[in-house]
């Protein structure tokens, strides 16, 4: 098969897009979309899904995800292309990603007993069915049903941000672990939209340089939030690294989004694409 319109990076209903998988697969075959992958973040929970509407509307299929990571100081975002969805490492990585809120949550009711305010996991707890969802805004609840502030604007002011008692920051996965659990689940780690991280020319080769070292095979090129600029740059650093190019809209609503589905321009011809590298990976209807 010929791939004509790639599109790999998009997001759905089930991280935070606001398409269901199925809506999303007919809008791509609909803007002519012939490899489709659904990338949501740091979950793969709509992939059997996207799959069976990708190949229900005609189109190939490659599995995706995109992973935060943390990478001198910035989140940086690793999207996996062509693994396989049921890889118990990879979807014990993802867990944990999300699961770190868990961890970061009993961290910061720490820091709030230390101020006098006791018990705020557990009423914070009251608020979330599922630990691994945990959030600043759970605790925000809590202090004011209990009378600690008058509304969550002040929960947050005096105790939920950098510098107040309860603040505790996200901790992401490590660039390694991202490469890995891609690579190792039969997949291909992509650097996605670079061209948004403000890193220094010495910052973004070191990115460059260790997601290579880690067997990281690819980067996003044309995407939505790229310029023209951006598409030139990045596809001399693909060349430059001896990269894969990737292609996809990152697209989540179509009223928030500023490209849609399948509609971007080509990768330039210099270029080797992913789906190449991953023409064993492709499923098809």
């Amino acid at each position: 098969m010929s791939i004509q319109n790639a599109d790999l990076h998009c997001h759905s209903v089930v991280s935070d897009g606001t398409l269901e998988p199925e809506a999303l697969a007919a809008r791509a075959r609909a803007n002519g979309v012939d490899l489709w992958a659904l990338t949501d973040h740091d979950e793969i929970g709509g992939q059997h899904r996207a799959r069976a509407a990708a190949h229900a509307n005609g189109m190939a299929y490659l599995t995706g995800t995109e992973i935060s990571i943390t990478f001198a100081n910035t989140t940086v975002h690793i999207v996996g292309l062509g693994f396989d969805a049921d890889d118990p490492a990879i979807v014990a990585g993802l867990r944990a990603t999300r699961g770190g809120r868990e961890a970061r949550a009993r961290e910061m009711a720490d820091g709030l007993a230390q101020v006098g305010i006791h018990g705020s996991y557990e009423g914070a707890l009251k608020y979330v069915g599922n630990p691994e969802l945990i959030s600043r805004t759970h605790f925000a609840r809590f202090l004011v049903e209990t009378g600690v502030c008058a509304d969550t604007s002040e929960v947050f002011r005096n105790y939920l941000v950098e510098g107040k008692p309860g603040f505790v920051p996200h901790r992401w996965a490590t660039l390694e672990n991202s490469v890995r659990w891609i690579t190792q689940a039969g997949g291909l780690a992509v650097i996605a939209h670079p061209g948004r991280y403000k890193f220094t020319p010495t910052e973004e080769y070191a990115l460059f340089s260790e997601f290579k070292s880690h067997g990281g095979r690819g980067v996003e090129v044309v995407t939505g939030s790229h310029t023209p600029a951006d598409f030139e740059k990045y596809a001399q650093m693909a060349l430059d690294f001896d990269l894969h190019a990737s292609r996809g809209s990152d697209f989540h609503s179509p009223d928030e989004s500023n490209v849609d589905l399948g509609t971007l321009p080509p990768l330039p011809k210099t270029l080797t694409p992913v789906w190449d590298a991953l023409a064993d990976r492709i499923q098809h209807p």
